[in-house]
């Protein structure tokens, strides 16, 4: 759908369009009818290209508002200070909580955690904003918001409710609020009512359920605007009324815990509409003209899915945020009545507007106040009103949705973010990455769908009193110790991310997110692989030495003769009809390395060369006999964990696997028989291939590396001078980003977590010949002493013994300290794993992080050095119903691109890159070929990939084409006389009859003519 711009904003369509295709347009969307948000289901449906889901490298419109907010009850504290009257939530906090009657369902608040906090939890101190108000304008400074959202104490400035002499301590709290707000340029967003009615309103009235509380909520506001009117531009008359009608007076879960009836919960809203607008007309008819300020609503909302994409789950989708947002938004935006699903479902229920009060209502909103977060999302939003539905935090999609459906407001999002457990102290990860995502949502709704959104309000400034759940979570920007006497401010790191998103005005494009124009080096090799091939010894049928008849008469099949059997001949490459197929895919690709794995299990099946298998010795000799002679170079891995039994013959899987220090010896073996067999045609060797240190034991971590370079050691010892190749081990590598960057902690979590994955057998190797100093340390320090020790002689034998240093690499893996979610925590390691929600994600759930390949390499070359390296595997898993498999489009595309920065700018000696999968038969769903009965058929992704081949890289439009020269690998046994030996026998046969033949007739000739004469 094409993006179209908000009234009242002129459309953002090219300029050299006609004009009365804009005046079509524009008459188009002034004249938006109420449903027509239906469409935004259908629009979502088709996921979007890999490209559109990922970050959009942009900025906000000049003048965006950047807001942070808190409200009254949650933070000041201060409940019986300098006359404050009670409020229904110091009422209701400081009954019991388990006599507070409240529904019991999966919503319900979870137990307050052990702590030194004492029970029950209240906002009597909270975070003490009353007697902090430097402290906490300090931190709208280092934020540099434009613009604070806080709630005035309905009981602070006017104890009692009711109109009279209000408290001067009250008003004067405030006015120093709002005269610091000036001093620092921020403008002020004030909410006149958060929930926090006076209880005594609440005591004479029974609240909200009484339509006089519209007058006495008229005369507070009133007070408001006079005191405060001339500094304030922005007002919200009261905050979320659907969770004020419903929850308060319907289900009692929240103040004043009314546990009424539904019929009392639709009375409470229809009140709360009409009290918004009475307000709303005194400042448009009494202040605005004077104060020239605008007043809206804060109406909260979900977001809601189907459970299939049908007419009727739309339906009950459209349903759903008409009964929790179009309750309240369409009688104020469009026609002062209730949605029609909410008329005919809830006819005995719902009150009725007067003709004259539907007048009164429609339109008393300056702009639409969005409040969207988990106060409402999987917290108080009723199940039932779902309709069995899904619910989902998706931001853009309500943001498309409030624009079609009401008409193209200027939305102010006044309430956003997410939440932290309450343990969890600065390095809120979790929260952080919310923010990211609900932000990059608001940025997309405006550049790409058009939505008129003005400004965005991250919730909350502080840590405070969150409602139903206590303190057993945190929503605020800054850390509060809610146990200290000074309570001071601490950003977290959600803050600094804050901080920097408003400075930068969104997320502009920067050099490190820009591709890279350039080539790689001449040699480079482009290579796929291949870990699990398909090993199908089947001979061609010219093979079976078997007689047969054919039954012309009747059956008209062959029919096998019993006990009558030709000479067997001997078989050749050319028998194997599986080999060459997969060479011309190959060949198709113009990839000039092949990287596969050889079957261990299959070769030796019993673990030693008492028994072994010839047939699959051959088959592999032709593998790369023909590959060479195809001039692909074959890359052979002698050992990859595979099922069943790790990739090792059953019997010594038996016999302990790699706990066993005999493995190490019998691999030893296992190498030096393929190097003999192999390795005339192989010049491109792995010993190990990505073995898996998470699911490994120091010991059998200890017995791989000595495997390893016994292998290594041999070949150099007494392969290398006759076969003259190459040698290593080839590593995972994923990237471990520290989930917080600010955080020194998280750096040093995220540091010890590659020595674990990666240095483990890395530094062995290519390093000091010794297990990493972080992993000694750590062990040490938990007591655990199960990491073995190498003897001088081993670490001479492991130390240096490579050729390269080949890593595979599929994703980038987020660690924290905090322990956020206790599930997920990886105590061994004081880690917690998370992944950043803004990142594109396979069907299988691994994240596409391109970036991290280019930082995983250049942490490689800063402890290793300037090595020769590798990419020996790099790929994603695709959808299989998808016939254009466009992520794996965009991982090559761009994962290769962080390759080649990583060499270009980098300086890391780059030599080859495989990617990861050649079929889909051996790896399905990451294969470049789609595998059925069969037949191979490219997916685009290898016709993308080979193009970047065909470039060696990435070439400007007008740049020409591939500039370095064909190689072409010589292979001496590859050449005519020793590839076709039969056939130049037969060829030599024919020519020797010929010579004969001529000899016979030329000489019985001769002796005719002599009778002759």
């Amino acid at each position: 759908m094409p993006a179209r711009a908000p009234a009242p904003r002129p459309p953002r369509l090219p300029a050299r369009l006609p004009l009365l295709l804009l005046l079509v347009l524009r008459a188009r969307c002034l004249r938006a009818e109420p449903g027509q948000g239906a469409r935004t289901w259908a629009r979502f449906a088709r996921a979007p290209d890999p490209e559109a889901a990922g970050l959009l490298h942009d900025t906000f419109p000049d003048g965006f508002l950047w807001a942070v907010g808190s409200a009254a009850y949650q933070t000041e504290g201060g409940w019986r200070q300098h006359g404050k009257g009670a409020s229904i939530w110091d009422t209701f906090t400081h009954q019991s909580w388990a006599a507070t009657p409240g529904p019991s369902s999966s919503d319900s608040p979870p137990p307050p955690p052990s702590s030194p906090s004492p029970p029950p939890a209240t906002g009597d101190v909270a975070s003490d904003s009353y007697n902090n108000v430097f402290r906490d304008t300090e931190g709208l400074r280092e934020l540099g918001v434009t613009h604070y959202r806080f709630s005035i104490s309905w009981a602070r400035v006017l104890p009692n409710g009711s109109a009279g002499v209000p408290n001067r301590e009250g008003l004067r709290y405030y006015r120093r609020l709002l005269e610091r707000l000036r001093e620092l340029g921020v403008q002020p967003v004030v909410t006149l009512y958060h929930w926090d009615l006076p209880q005594r309103l609440q005591d004479v009235y029974g609240g909200w359920a009484s339509r006089a509380l519209a007058d006495h909520f008229r005369d507070y506001a009133e007070l408001c605007f006079r005191h405060f009117g001339g500094q304030v531009k922005y007002w919200i008359t009261m905050d979320n009324p659907y969770v004020v009608a419903w929850h308060g007076y319907a289900t009692g879960r929240l103040a004043p815990g009314v546990r009424g009836s539904s019929r009392l919960g639709y009375l409470v809203a229809h009140n709360l509409i009409l009290a918004h607008a009475k307000v709303w007309h005194l400042y448009n008819t009494s202040f605005r003209p004077t104060q020239g300020g605008q007043v809206s609503i804060a109406l909260s909302s979900h977001w809601i899915n189907p459970r299939r994409m049908t007419d009727d789950n739309i339906k009950q989708c459209q349903k759903s945020l008409d009964f929790v947002l179009g309750w309240f938004a369409k009688p104020i935006f469009i026609d002062g009545d209730y949605p029609e699903s909410m008329k005919s479902n809830l006819s005995s229920l719902l009150p009725d507007f007067t003709e004259s009060e539907k007048m009164f209502i429609k339109g008393t909103a300056d702009f639409f106040a969005l409040s969207f977060g988990p106060t409402l999302s999987f917290q108080l939003l009723d199940p039932y009103m779902k309709f069995r539905q899904l619910e989902s935090p998706s931001l853009r999609q309500l943001l498309s949705w409030i624009d079609l459906e009401y008409n193209h407001p200027q939305i102010f999002i006044v309430e956003n973010g997410w939440f932290v457990s309450g343990t969890t102290k600065r390095d809120d990860a979790k929260y952080m990455y919310y923010l990211k995502k609900f932000t990059m949502e608001t940025l997309k709704a405006i550049r790409l769908d058009g939505v008129s959104v003005i400004g965005y309000t991250a919730w909350s400034l502080l840590d405070g009193f969150e409602w139903h759940r206590g303190y057993d979570i945190r929503r605020g920007l800054f850390y509060v110790d809610f146990l200290s006497r000074d309570k001071k401010l601490l950003p977290k790191s959600s803050a600094l991310f804050y901080q920097k998103l408003i400075q930068s005005n969104g997320f502009p494009p920067v050099p490190e997110n820009q591709p890279l124009q350039g080539t790689f080096p001449c040699g480079f090799a482009w290579g796929v692989v291949d870990h699990y091939m398909q090993v199908d010894t089947t001979l061609s049928q010219f093979t079976d030495p078997n007689v047969y008849l054919w039954d012309v008469h009747h059956s008209k099949r062959l029919i096998k003769v019993d006990g009558l059997v030709a000479r067997k001949r001997k078989s050749y490459c050319v028998d194997f009809s599986a080999i060459r197929p997969q060479i011309a895919l190959l060949r198709e690709m113009h990839v000039s390395h092949y990287h596969f794995s050889l079957d261990w299990a299959l070769i030796l099946p019993l673990g030693n060369q008492s028994q072994v298998n010839r047939t699959i010795l051959h088959f592999y000799r032709c593998v790369v006999g023909e590959l060479v002679r195809a001039n692909i170079t074959p890359v052979v891995a002698l050992w990859q964990p595979a099922p069943p039994h790790h990739g090792l013959p059953p019997a010594l899987a038996r016999q302990g696997a790699w706990e066993n220090p005999h493995t190490a010896l019998a691999f030893a073996e296992y190498a030096g028989l393929c190097f003999e067999e192999l390795g005339h045609r192989v010049k491109f060797w792995i010993t190990v291939s990505e073995p898996n240190t998470r699911n490994m034991t120091y010991r059998s971590g200890h017995h791989l590396l000595k495997a390893h370079a016994l292998a290594w050691r041999l070949y150099d010892e007494k392969f290398r001078h006759s076969q003259k190749g190459k040698i290593s081990i080839a590593l995972q590598a994923d990237w471990i980003e520290p989930a917080c960057p600010f955080s020194q902690k998280d750096k040093e979590v995220a540091e010890r977590v590659l020595q674990f994955d990666i240095g483990w057998l890395a530094e062995p190797i290519f390093g000091s010949g010794d297990y990493p100093g972080v992993m000694r340390d750590w062990l040490s320090q938990r007591s655990n002493f199960l990491l073995p020790y190498f003897t001088e002689d081993e670490k001479r034998l492991i130390r240096g013994s490579f050729d390269f240093l080949a890593v595979s690499h599929y994703t980038t893996i987020l660690v924290d300290w905090e322990k956020e979610d206790p599930l997920k925590y990886n105590d061994y390691l004081a880690v917690q794993e998370m992944t950043d929600i803004t990142w594109l994600n396979s069907p299988g759930q691994v994240a596409v992080v391109p970036w991290g390949l280019r930082k995983v390499l250049s942490w490689l070359r800063a402890r290793y050095g300037d090595l020769p390296v590798y990419i020996t595997a790099n790929g994603i898993d695709d959808d299989p119903h998808q016939e254009q498999d466009q992520l794996r489009v965009y991982y090559v595309q761009n994962y290769l691109n962080e390759a080649l920065k990583a060499s270009v700018l980098d300086g890391v000696n780059l030599c080859g890159y495989f990617a990861y999968s050649f079929t889909d038969r051996s790896a399905p769903n990451f294969g470049f070929y789609r595998y059925a009965v069969n037949q191979f058929e490219p997916k685009p992704s290898m016709k993308h990939y080979r193009k970047i081949i065909d470039n060696n890289g990435f070439l400007d439009s007008d740049a020409l084409g591939r500039f370095c020269p064909e190689e072409y690998t010589v292979c001496a046994e590859c050449s005519l006389p020793h590839s076709r030996k039969s056939l130049l026998a037969f060829i030599a046969f024919l020519f020797f009859v010929l010579i004969i033949s001529l000899s016979l007739i030329f000489y019985y000739s001769k002796k005719g003519r002599r009778n002759y004469k």
